[in-house]
């Protein structure tokens, strides 16, 4: 299943790649998006960086046979790796979100790039079950999850930027 979400920030791209790659910030999504518990990293790659989230999440709300396979917590890593600035400031990079114990995973790219008043973040990516016969059914109870963690780490973004500017 194809999902894309895109966000304007009003601050410029090095202002979004800098809350993107700052570790405060990647706590702070975590505790905004209801984590259990987390953990974060963020390492600088040459041009780019790592950044790896990992969180237990409740799997509260999401279908019941959902939650038969992964239990009452789901623990979700994500994994953005980030290149080095084009000629006009953009930066794409890789997102990997996978939930262990579960056969589901999203796989795609990251791009920041300038706009007029600020700054679109994309993300495009598929999200794959891989269990013969539920894969599709389980792509489409998750997709909403997906999309609500993608749009609440939009929305601690805007505050961390209303914050500091």
């Amino acid at each position: 299943m194809r999902i894309t979400e895109t966000i304007t920030y009003h601050a410029s791209v090095d202002v979004v790649y800098a809350m993107k790659t700052n570790p405060e910030f990647q706590e702070r999504k975590c505790a905004d998006s209801g984590a259990l518990q987390h953990d974060v990293a963020v390492r600088q790659n040459g041009a780019g960086a790592l950044v790896v989230t990992r969180r237990d999440l409740s799997t509260d709300g999401l279908p019941d046979f959902v939650k038969s396979i992964v239990g009452a917590r789901l623990s979700v890593t994500e994994t953005y790796e980030w290149y080095g600035p084009a000629a006009n400031g953009s930066r794409d990079g890789t997102l990997t979100v996978e939930a262990a114990g579960a056969p589901v995973a999203m796989r795609g790219t990251v791009r920041v790039e300038p706009v007029e008043g600020g700054t679109n973040l994309t993300i495009a990516g598929d999200l794959r079950a891989h269990i013969p016969l539920l894969g599709s059914r389980i792509e489409k109870a998750a997709a909403p999850a997906f999309i609500r963690a993608l749009r609440s780490e939009h929305e601690s973004g805007r505050r961390w930027l209303a914050e500091r500017t």
